[in-house]
């Protein structure tokens, strides 16, 4: 048996995303909104989103197996979604958000799940507050300075492009490659996305949007990090052909970080962790296990 944080009983740990509870918490002036779930205590497991996305954009598939053993908190950043405040416009100014909400959810160590900008997030919090991270698994993103990392707001606009005139949603052209496998699995996770049905996220408004976008070129065009300073153990996983954030960038990192694990999934694009979940998510438990 646990207890919630009243020292009541709590005799049904919730692992399922889709049931999470919605929570806020207030710190330098920001309301953030989160949602947490599986077994409190031990370190929890704090995911970090990506370009345009709310707490409405996880994976059930990803989360929730992560979910049956770890502490999780999902949350929306400054400005995004049901958080309060003004989207900054530089990928530092979000880890500093990232490290005020942890912070005041009173954690000192926290292993940290990362995917496209919230990778980016989670380097820049690892480097300025190394003490922090335990783990780092880094997903379909790249490092500071990356080659071709300052496309991806050109790529975005063109995908959102046609994925309006097809009435699609424009993660099934981001995330995923146009064949049959990709389109597949592009609707496949458009629709897993769809089973929280109750207290849903405010989705992105459009000024936050570009903010976002402006963070990252940003990031694109500025000095490179000293990454050779990140110890943690780390798990890198991208797709073969990331058209957002070039695969490349993934190898760049595994290089870079001493003693990372990486891996490269077949026939697929951004969103290839979520395209290959079923054998993702098992290796992501077995990682943050150790």
């Amino acid at each position: 048996m646990s207890t919630d944080g009243t020292g009541t009983p709590n005799e049904s740990v919730i692992t399922s995303y889709a049931k999470a509870p919605a929570r806020t918490i207030t710190a330098g002036g920001v309301t953030y909104a989160y949602r947490e779930l599986g077994p409190k205590g031990g370190i929890p497991v704090v995911f970090f989103v990506h370009l345009a996305a709310t707490l409405d954009n996880w994976d059930p598939r990803i989360i929730d197996p992560i979910a049956k053993g770890r502490h999780v908190i999902a949350f929306d950043n400054r400005g995004v979604g049901a958080s309060t405040g003004q989207v900054p416009d530089s990928v530092e100014a979000m880890a500093d958000d990232a490290y005020t909400f942890i912070k005041a959810l009173r954690f000192d160590k926290v292993d940290v799940f990362s995917f496209s900008l919230g990778g980016m997030v989670a380097q820049a919090l690892v480097v300025k507050h190394p003490e922090l991270i335990r783990k780092l698994v880094l997903t379909g993103t790249g490092p500071k300075g990356g080659k071709d990392i300052d496309k991806v707001v050109a790529t975005t606009y063109w995908d959102t492009l046609r994925a309006t005139l097809t009435r699609s949603d424009p993660k099934e052209f981001l995330f995923f490659n146009r064949n049959s496998t990709g389109k597949a699995a592009a609707r496949a996770f458009v629709n897993r996305l769809k089973e929280r049905t109750v207290d849903r996220d405010a989705k992105i408004k459009f000024k936050a949007f570009q903010t976002q976008l402006k963070a990252i070129t940003k990031w694109g065009r500025s000095t490179p990090d000293d990454l050779s300073k990140i110890t943690h153990p780390t798990l890198i996983a991208n797709g073969d052909n990331d058209r957002m954030v070039p695969s490349v960038l993934s190898e760049d990192l595994h290089r870079r970080i001493k003693g990372s694990e990486l891996i490269i999934y077949p026939d697929s694009g951004h969103g290839g962790i979520f395209q290959y979940y079923d054998e993702f998510a098992p290796l992501a438990v077995e990682f943050l296990a150790r």
